[in-house]
């Protein structure tokens, strides 16, 4: 499937995403995307997040091929399983470095709780979850049972961080090819 065929929705996660992250660069450079904005990046309110999906879904002209970061990852999964969206309109989720919620370090630094209790059915879509071994927010291995859980594909990322701007992950040129990848097997 080529990308001028479907609505790219990105999924940001917890917090400010700055211009150079790989998330903003990948919108300019794929006319069909556009990031999906939340009313309060800091303050992530479940039920808020999955309908703003929905609504970017509905709104959608083409098939819908959903970008997760981190918690924007966790909120296309709550979203997937039982919350109303439009999972015949979604051909596929390419998740990134989703959080793992229940870890011990670092907390998050917002009302968690509602956003725990992660779905653990597989996806309605073809789904492909990329993870670090050193992302502070996600054990490498709570990432590959996930993938597991959600019946995605995994894949290793390497020594990565959060794939995120701090880490040094601010164009991600190895993320686009994966991306690319998904798209052809589409």
């Amino acid at each position: 499937m080529k990308i001028s065929e479907t609505d790219i929705l990105l999924l940001p996660g917890y917090g400010d995403t700055p211009a150079g992250h790989w998330m903003h660069r990948w919108c300019e450079k794929m006319p069909t995307a556009r990031i999906v904005a939340q009313r309060n990046w800091f303050r992530p309110v479940l039920k808020e997040w999955i309908e703003t999906l929905k609504a970017a879904v509905d709104e959608a002209e083409r098939p819908v091929v959903l970008v997760g970061h981190s918690l924007g990852s966790i909120t296309a999964v709550h979203a997937a399983h039982g919350h109303g969206l439009d999972t015949d309109k979604i051909r596929a989720a390419f998740l990134v470095a989703p959080t793992d919620l229940g870890r011990e370090e670092p907390k998050p630094a917002f009302d968690a709780a509602p956003f725990q209790a992660v779905p653990k059915g597989p996806l309605p879509f073809f789904a492909r979850i990329v993870a670090s071994r050193t992302d502070p927010y996600c054990a490498f291995e709570m990432a590959e049972q996930m993938a597991r859980d959600w019946g995605a594909h995994f894949q290793d990322a390497g020594d990565a961080g959060h794939i995120n701007q701090e880490s040094g992950h601010g164009p991600w040129p190895e993320g686009l090819m994966s991306f690319a990848y998904l798209m052809k097997d589409l």
